[in-house]
């Protein structure tokens, strides 16, 4: 039977006559529900952080540091419990979950960028995934978080988000999704701060000189972890063609050993994807790009939500599989002469998130630094390697601002300048 949890507002957990419904992404059942919140429910949560934001702000650090630890100690002792709901809701495999775990344990420790700053929040998870956003607000409460610091609330980004965007009492929005609706946000937030993330369609150079053996089993997890729904996933994977037959011999193997199924499964590598639409969706640009005359060299197949491990050859910069984001477990393999025209291939798109470069060559790393327009490039890495603490964000079409703990406090934080005239 399905757990109806509640939206947090002012220390309460509150329940609602409008229900949304969670479903375990690899079995299609509802495992929970979750109240939509009304406007004036909206307005409500606000007025609770708003209302315990002097006396949170007042909270000397060290208080609010304790706060935190014990946060990092709590997500340490329920790991396994969180990890099952973020396979259920998420559809992300268990050995990916546990590490997500693990980096908000970490995340926690180091500081938690709007709680350490000493901010109240208004958290509007996806409807898709809200239940791990609810653990960590029972967490809190555990840890003895003030009423009101930290409130939960649920619906559709067109109406729910929309309220919290508008109304004139937040000073900051901080948002990770789509460009158009980042666009909308820009447009709707008024005299806010705003932070986006707004995705990628990530690139990755394979040199010649690069070390193959490491950059095939890192490839292939960086394109299909979480079915390829990450905004870093590899997406674009340009080859020397003095190893492109070599590597794709090794790639395509290792993606065809790749597990697909339930994400409980301790040895799953790939689970269902967060929703049908978007396997169709997918599907239906692997499709499309195969008329256009791409190759599929493994993968392909879907069943309801699962789509298996895609990768495709012979592929054309205009098709929606290289020039839009996936997201989705799908790359594209493309063959390139030299290094200059693989930085033009890989600087040719709109978004500016993440790129990775396998070389040796110092001066070949400078060079891509220098030439492409991303807010991370990871050398002898691809453009999924992210730590916690370090400034992660985008440029172009990839969002405004920048998070990572220490980057995300000073964007969560107002400068003010003081000075005594003591003549």
């Amino acid at each position: 039977m399905a757990r109806a949890y509640g939206m947090l507002i002012g220390g309460t957990w509150e329940t609602g006559t409008d229900t949304i419904p969670v479903m375990d992404k690899y079995s299609g059942e509802a495992f929970g529900t979750i109240p939509r919140a009304s406007k004036a429910d909206v307005e409500r949560a606000i007025g609770a952080a708003q209302a315990a934001f002097g006396g949170f702000a007042d909270l000397p650090a060290h208080r609010r540091s304790k706060i935190l630890e014990k946060t990092s100690e709590l997500l340490a002792k329920y790991q396994e419990d969180i990890a099952t709901i973020i396979c259920r809701e998420a559809g992300k495999a268990w050995k990916y979950s546990v590490g997500e775990v693990g980096r908000a344990v970490e995340t926690f420790r180091f500081a938690a960028p709007a709680l350490a700053a000493g901010n109240t929040v208004v958290l509007k998870p996806a409807t898709t995934t809200p239940i791990t956003a609810i653990r960590l607000g029972e967490i809190l409460m555990e840890a003895g978080l003030p009423d009101g610091v930290f409130n939960l609330i649920y619906g559709e980004g067109g109406t729910v988000g929309d309220w919290l965007v508008t109304d004139p009492r937040p000073a900051k929005v901080t948002f990770t999704g789509s460009p158009p609706v980042g666009q909308h946000i820009m447009s709707r937030a008024g005299l806010k701060k705003v932070t986006l993330e707004l995705g990628n369609n990530s690139g990755t150079i394979i040199e010649a000189d690069g070390d193959m053996d490491a950059a095939v089993p890192r490839c292939v997890v960086s394109a299909f972890a979480n079915s390829g729904q990450v905004c870093i996933s590899l997406q674009r994977l340009y080859l020397h063609q003095a190893i492109a037959q070599e590597f794709t011999k090794k790639f395509v193997e290792a993606t065809a050993r790749l597990k697909v199924g339930n994400p409980l499964d301790k040895d799953c590598d790939v689970g269902p994807m967060i929703d049908e639409k978007e396997a169709q969706r997918a599907e239906a640009w692997i499709t499309e790009a195969v008329a256009q005359g791409a190759k599929i060299l493994v993968g392909g197949k879907r069943e309801g939500r699962i789509l298996w491990p895609t990768v495709l050859d012979n592929v054309r910069h205009d098709m929606k599989v290289m020039c839009q984001e996936t997201f989705a477990p799908l790359a594209s393999l493309v063959t390139y002469k030299d290094f200059d025209e693989a930085l033009e291939l890989l600087a040719d798109s709109p978004y500016g998130l993440q790129a990775g470069v396998y070389t040796r060559d110092i001066g070949k790393a400078f060079k891509a630094i220098k030439r492409v327009d991303v807010g991370g490039i990871m050398i002898n890495d691809t453009s999924i390697f992210r730590v916690d603490h370090m400034p992660y964000g985008g440029n172009k079409m990839s969002g405004i601002g920048r998070e990572g703990v220490r980057f995300a406090i000073e964007e969560m934080t107002n400068l003010r300048m003081v000075c005594f005239n003591l003549a």
